[in-house]
């Protein structure tokens, strides 16, 4: 009995593990969307984050009237089909005359300038004096 317990539970967690869209962006609600958001960008290469979060916000600029139309936009969609999605209105804006984006040559371009800017800003983070352990309200037993 307690072997087949074990199993239920187990295929259980197997099957609402397997069944869920845990590569996807989840557009039941904005919050939704920005926690799955969150989790997706946590699981990227360092190389695609800074690509994926413009696409979400240039998807999310472009829709902002329209929450509803922004959600089914970004629903269910994966990483990839997010940064295709922010490229193909990247190159429509652009072409609209779109202000912020006239700096920019290309995606690539204003990609490479974001990816600089946010490893200039890591690298200017101020170092944990050691110190600082001393200092902790954490105790070990």
């Amino acid at each position: 009995m307690r072997i087949l317990s074990i199993i239920i539970i187990s295929v259980s967690i197997l099957l609402s593990t397997g069944c869920s869209k845990g590569g996807q962006i989840n557009g039941r609600s904005f919050k939704t969307a920005l926690k799955s958001i969150k989790g997706l960008k946590n699981r990227l290469p360092q190389e695609q984050r800074v690509a994926f979060e413009l696409s979400f916000w240039a998807i999310h600029d472009l829709y902002k009237k329209d929450k509803s139309e922004f959600l089914d936009q970004v629903d269910g969609k994966t990483p990839d089909e997010l940064i295709e999605s922010g490229k193909a209105i990247f190159e429509k804006r652009k072409q609209e005359g779109f202000q912020e984006y006239q700096q920019y040559a290309t995606w690539d371009d204003m990609i490479r300038k974001y990816t600089q800017e946010r490893m200039d800003q890591l690298s200017k983070r101020p170092k944990r004096d050691p110190r600082d352990k001393d200092n902790s309200v954490l105790y070990e037993l």
